[in-house]
Order: C-alpha cells, then structure tokens, then sequence
C-alpha cells in the first residue's frame, strides 16, 4: 500500500455505504481517515474489501435491511451527530448514459436507503458520488429529487461534476460529487478544484509496456483481428466500445460490466490490458489485493478512484471538519 497518514483515534471518522472493493475507503484512508464500517452486498467486493482492508468491519447484506441504530453498533458510535462523514455510491445504472436511462429503474431508488440512514446518524457532512447521467435530460428530475431528498434530512447540499483526470487519476472519468454539511454548522459545502495536468496512460503504465496479456484472450476472434488492424483511439466496426487506447491521453472511462477487461486494447501492443495497467487506470496501487483478475476488472471499474476520493476526503477534512465548532 502507499505511503499514508498514520490513523489515530482522534482521525475523523467515516462509514462507507455501497463500499465495493475498497476504492473510496482506499482514499479515505490516504487522507487520513479512520473507517468505522463498510456497507455492501456484493460477496466478490465483499471478499475483496477484507482482503485489503482486515480492521475494518464490514456489514455484508441488503442496506434496506440496516437500521440507524444497528450500523451505530457496529460502527460502535454513542449516538447521532457523532459521525464525521458518511460516504456513500449508490448503485448509478439507471442513470448511467451507457444504458437506458430510465426515471423508474429501481435500482435509482437505492438512494433512498441512504438518505434514511443519513437521517438517522446526522453525521458532519455526506458525501455522495454519482454518474453524470443523472444531470443530463431526462434525469435532470431524478437529480433534482436527489438533492431535495438529502437537503430534506437536515443538510446544505451541493453538487458538482468532478473528472479524476484532474486529480492524479489516468482515467477520464466524469462522477457527480454532492457533498453536503450539517445545517446547525453554518458552513456551505464546495469542493476541491483540479489539483493535476492530466495523467497520460503512458506517464502511468509504461514500464509495463514489455508484459503479456495477463487475462486470456483469443486473437483469432473479429474483435481481436479488429484490434489488430486498429490505430490508436480507434474502434472496433462491430462493437463500439471496444477500443484501442491513446498512449498520451489518460484512459477511457473504465466499464464495470464483466467482461469489460475485453474492451480496452493497449495503445502498442497487441493485447488487452493486464490487471496492473488496469488498477493503475483507477488510482489503485499495485499491492492492492484481488480475488481474481476477471472479477478484478469489474471491481475496478465499479470503483470511485482512491486518489479522486483521497482529493475530496482532504479537501472535506481541511474546509468543513476542520472548521466545524468543537
């Protein structure tokens, strides 16, 4: 793991709901700090949470089933207002621009269960990631639902579209970031500006460059022959998302589906890319830990990025936290 603040008891705290691998958590920890419980249901993300993240405890079921005062237990809290930050990613494919986008999929209710919970715990300040279909269209509504919704539970919210390109990440990865502060504390929320140039797939990978294909794939397939043939930012004819990438732009943005290992090609290389040039593409360092490199792919891409989150957790901890009435 990288180099990172040395957690104490007295860190700010933070309970991570729709945890996943680790990915927010990993950036919470870098800056500094200390999580109380993860929440999530997935058994692979589950399994690869324990796997890098041992101390912490982990609440592994349906988070409509998780009352206030039982996630205070585990997170062993004393009470309401005692929480520093609940963080939370509510599952996005109904809003997501590479599907339907439809207003009623259930899974965009999900929220909900968030909300309820940060009604219940009244921690310091929320933070809240999201994909940007939900501001764009049609989802505009849901958007605005979202932030009446959470406003409604005692906060000043606020929502800004954040790309982790501009925050030591080589993925062009465009997220809603709301961030919200408790109303009694008089602090309106805002968030970190771009703190990088953009980091190219080359600047972060190419010391593996000389590596073979770490996932297997088979050349003789259409799309693989596409590849072949392909230049750099070109597609394949026969399935637009499949791509090779640019060397000196920072990545595509990753897909999270299971087989999205097979839609990303090397800029140079015929191959898709291995696991590190994947885990790099998201901010995770090397010594991070996966189940397998299949499931990997689709943790990764389901992830916020560690050092987007580390920006925004810093910049939480040094605007609001640190300026909240003792």
């Amino acid at each position: 793991m990288p180099q990172m603040r040395v957690q104490v008891v007295s860190a700010p705290t933070v309970i991570s709901t729709f945890a996943g691998c680790g990915g927010s958590s990993l950036g919470y920890k870098l800056a500094g700090f200390r999580e109380l419980l993860a929440v999530e249901w997935d058994d692979n993300a589950v399994e690869t949470f324990r796997l890098n993240f041992p101390g912490v405890p982990v609440y592994h079921g349906d988070i409509a089933k998780l009352t206030g005062a039982e996630c205070m237990r585990l997170a062993g809290l004393s009470g309401p207002g005692v929480l520093d930050v609940l963080d939370g990613s509510p599952p996005c494919q109904g809003f997501s621009t590479a599907g339907k986008r439809k207003f009623d999929d259930p899974r965009n209710s999900l929220f909900r269960e968030y909300a309820r919970l940060l009604a219940e715990l009244q921690p310091r300040v929320f933070v809240m990631e999201n994909v940007t279909g939900m501001v764009k269209g049609a989802m505009k509504q849901a958007y605005l639902t979202i932030i009446q919704t959470l406003r409604g539970c005692g906060y000043r919210a606020r929502g800004e579209v954040l790309n982790a390109m501009y925050f030591n990440v080589p993925q062009s990865r465009e997220r809603v970031i709301i961030i919200g502060v408790r109303d009694d504390l008089g602090i309106e929320p805002t968030h970190p500006k771009p703190q990088t140039q953009p980091l190219t797939f080359r600047q972060a990978t190419q010391d593996l460059w000389d590596q073979p294909a770490d996932i297997p794939f088979n050349p003789q397939t259409m799309t693989a022959q596409a590849m072949l043939k392909a230049k750099q930012g070109e597609q394949d004819p026969k399935h637009f998302s499949t791509f090779r990438l640019w060397a000196d732009r920072p990545a595509n943005t990753l897909r999270k589906d299971f087989l999205g290992y097979l839609h990303y090609w090397h800029p140079v290389e015929f191959r898709p890319l291995n696991l590190t040039e994947w885990a790099r593409c998201g901010s995770f360092p090397d010594d991070f830990r996966w189940t397998d490199k299949k499931n990997a792919c689709q943790r990764i891409g389901n992830s916020v990025p560690p050092n987007l989150m580390r920006a925004i957790a810093e910049h939480v901890r040094k605007e609001i936290l640190d300026k909240c009435p003792p």
